[in-house]
């Protein structure tokens, strides 16, 4: 009887058939989805982003028209000439001039006003403000920037250093996009490299990099539709390209090395692609759906970048998915033997997907001393996880995630040496309400005197007023970096020492702390309460996910312990190399510091999506083997053979793609290229290689242990294709031109394993109509 149809196999058996359409149709769904790019992309702004004292800070003066607008500065400093001489406040006049002449500039300050001229009279600060927050304002600097330029340039007996939020955006912009294009050109030539010397046939090799660019492409512009709904940032269009390259290569990958192996076994080429598309197409979808659910934990965050992100990892996901079980069985059913086309003769290879003789060995003695290896395999992952348990976390600012040899953070650094504070701002809002203006005034005046008396708090305080005096937004300099100890403990006399007593007990009056610093505090305590939620969703869904599929609780449990124990030893060498400064320089970071504070929380979840792809892969052909009647550890063998050369190839692409964006200049990219590279690395080896054979091994017949009070769970399990199945044995021997000769049959006898192999073959393990 014919076995039931999952929805893969359905969607591949349709594709083949109506070739033209699936090939067209993906083609019209492509250039549609691309054209979403020209509705422009929506940013989220500082209100978007806020949270806890500092997002209310930001909400307040959104609430009074007021867009959080950035504050720029401009270090003059003098070569042979003081503030003192006419040649240097000429200088100065020039470029005060020249910032006021911008219709996109409020306020400019002269230091000649302000006082803001450093101690030796050697340096001056001159400070403006821009119309926009620092996202919008970021577009139209450009041409402020010129003109302080073309107005210093005139004046050579001084030099000038820029600097502002809007600058260090427009600067981490400009890199961001010239870091992309770098990436987007390397990972191609990286992919097809890697899938010649898998395939050892050009077509065959690109074949899955055409379907994941064109994937990637189609996601980017459904992407840059749903930022009208959920805004989005920089951030998750480096996840998109990232993760969209990534799987939609792998997924290709699995699904084409399926087919080749089928057809080296003697299958006819529609015989082939049915097989392929009802077990690797079934794996791609699980993996794909497992991705999909443990990103969508990041909504759960109520953090702003999270849901960009976990937004820019579904598209990528759900393109890729869509495409490998639609268009690839078409382009693979019109191409047919023609995929083999462009066979390089020194890199032969044969389209079985048989192992290496290293895996072989491998396989071996980890199987015949399973506790050991498990054993060894657990202290290697907990010693690589151990540094963890020290990491810190920060929320770098724009100029902080640079390059420090950058002009924006030398220039930061210029500022900060000549006026300690100024380029670390911390914003307290206050909405007067109904509070008595002499009060207010005599607050202001207390709250400028206790700040300053704290050591950790500078000169100038400057203080705006908005929508008619009703908000004041008073800008301090603080201490530190930004993100530092420093500047974290001037943040906390500040909060809990300074406004309490001064600011904070004017009756009527509301108060909240804004800055870089009061942003990554804030942001981290956010972080610190969304961690259970988002943990406990991903884990049972994953597991619910993955009973559907597999039918097995052990199966379904073995997978996450796997999971986190290969998250864990991630974090470790992350905490490792970033902060502690191990091997960094390989990297091309040039300092240790924190680990990005989003990235701990994104890399578990998205880790927990890729890294099911090979479990998902591996799993699925041992329970082939198990489903045809071997034996457990007959089937680890066997499924573990059978898919050692493709999920090897399938890793070199993901760490290729991951280490290429380890390369680019933000700091906090190169964190999540590399620990997504380490996961994935070891996910590969030590996981998939050792301790999952290991553990299946320990577990014997209780890996398909299913507690009946759980069947009523959606069955999502492949099913034997034995009508195919049966087709295929009787043309593996004879079909020497798809397999050649002893090859196809030497494939076709490790697919199918005698049925007494087993001991039988259990009925409560295969599923029939």
């Amino acid at each position: 009887m014919a076995a039931k149809k999952g929805i893969a196999a359905a969607i591949g058996g349709w594709s083949a058939q109506h070739r033209k359409t699936a090939v067209f149709g993906w083609l019209l769904f492509v250039v549609l989805a691309s054209m979403g790019g020209s509705l422009g992309t929506v940013l989220s702004d500082d209100v978007d982003n806020g949270v806890g004292e500092s997002g209310r800070a930001a909400q307040i003066l959104a609430d009074a028209g007021v867009k959080s607008p950035a504050q720029e500065l401009v270090l003059i400093t003098g070569t042979d000439v003081t503030a003192d001489d006419t040649a240097f406040r000429a200088a100065v006049d020039d470029v005060v001039s020249a910032v006021g002449a911008s219709e996109h500039v409020t306020d400019v300050d002269s230091p000649y006003e302000t006082g803001t001229i450093s101690e030796d009279r050697t340096a001056a600060l001159v400070g403006y403000t821009m119309t926009e927050g620092r996202i919008d304002a970021s577009k139209d600097i450009g041409g402020v920037l010129d003109a302080i330029e073309e107005a210093v340039a005139a004046h050579p007996e001084v030099s000038a250093e820029l600097f502002g939020e809007a600058t260090a955006q427009k600067a981490l912009d400009d890199t961001f996009a010239e870091d992309l294009v770098f990436a987007e050109y390397a990972v191609v030539p990286l992919a097809i490299g890697i899938l010649l010397v898998a395939f050892g046939a050009l077509v065959a090799s690109v074949l899955p990099v055409v379907l994941a660019l064109t994937a990637t492409a189609a996601a980017y512009g459904l992407l840059v539709v749903s930022s009208h709904a959920v805004p989005t940032d920089l951030n998750a269009s480096v996840v998109l390209t990232l993760v969209g390259l990534a799987v939609g290569v792998d997924y290709s990958l699995f699904y084409l090395r399926r087919a080749r192996e089928e057809r080296a076994a003697g299958r006819d080429n529609a015989t082939a692609l049915r097989i392929a598309a009802a077990t690797s197409g079934r794996a791609v979808v699980v993996s794909g759906l497992t991705v999909i659910v443990a990103m969508a934990g990041m909504f759960l965050t109520g953090i702003a970048t999270f849901a960009a992100m976990g937004v820019a990892a579904i598209a990528a996901v759900a393109v890729a998915v869509l495409g490998s079980v639609t268009v690839l069985p078409a382009m693979l059913a019109m191409l047919g033997d023609k995929v083999e086309k462009g066979r390089l003769p020194f890199l032969r290879r044969d389209r079985k997907g048989g192992d290496s003789r290293f895996w072989r060995v491998l396989t071996d003695r980890v199987l015949r001393r399973p506790a050991l290896s498990a054993a060894v395999a657990v202290g290697a992952l907990v010693a690589l996880a151990l540094p963890v348990l020290n990491m810190q976390t920060a929320m770098p600012s724009a100029a902080q995630d640079m390059d420090p040899d950058t002009p924006i953070v030398q220039a930061m650094e210029a500022i900060d040496e000549s006026f300690p504070g100024s380029a670390t701002l911390a914003t307290v809002v206050v909405a007067a309400g109904d509070a008595d203006p002499a009060e207010l005034d005599a607050a202001v005046a207390a709250f400028r005197a206790e700040a300053v008396a704290t050591g950790q708090l500078f000169e100038p305080i400057e203080v705006t007023e908005h929508a008619g005096g009703s908000v004041l937004a008073i800008e301090v300099p603080m201490a530190g970096e930004g993100s530092d100890d420093t500047s974290v403990a001037a943040l906390e006399a500040l909060r809990g020492d300074v406004l309490p007593g001064t600011l904070g007990a004017v009756e009527g009056a509301e108060t909240a702390v804004n800055g870089v610093t009061a942003g990554s505090v804030d942001f981290n305590e956010q972080l610190g309460d969304a961690v259970a939620p988002v943990l406990a969703f991903v884990l049972l869904l994953t597991l619910v996910l993955m009973l559907a599929s597999f039918r097995s609780l052990t199966i379904a449990l073995t997978a996450i312990v796997l999971n986190l124990l290969s998250a864990g030893a991630a974090y470790g060498v992350l905490t490792l190399v970033f902060q502690e400064g191990v091997g960094i320089g390989l990297t091309g970071a040039h300092t240790a510091g924190p680990i990005a504070s989003w990235l701990p929380l994104f890399l578990f979840v998205i880790l927990f999506g890729l890294s099911m792809d090979y479990h998902v892969f591996v799993v699925s052909r041992i329970r082939e083997a198990r489903l045809r009647g071997a034996d457990t550890r007959t089937a680890i063998v066997r499924g573990l053979r059978s898919t050692a050369s493709v999920i090897t190839a399938a890793a070199l692409i993901m760490v290729a793609v991951f280490l290429v964006f380890a390369t680019v200049s933000a700091t906090s990219v190169k964190q999540m290229g590399v620990g997504l590279a380490v996961a994935v690395l070891l996910d590969a080896t030590i996981i998939r290689a050792v301790l999952l054979p290991a553990v299946m091994a320990m577990l014997g017949e209780a890996n398909w242990y299913l507690p009946s009070w759980l069947r009523w769970l959606p069955d999502l399990s492949e099913r034997e294709p034995d009508d195919t199945d049966a087709g295929a044995h009787a043309g593996a021997g004879g079909r020497a031109g798809a397999g050649g000769g002893a090859e196809g049959a030497d494939d076709a006898d490790a697919d199918a394993v005698p049925a007494a192999a087993g001991g039988g073959r259990p009925e409560e393990h295969l599923v029939r109509q």
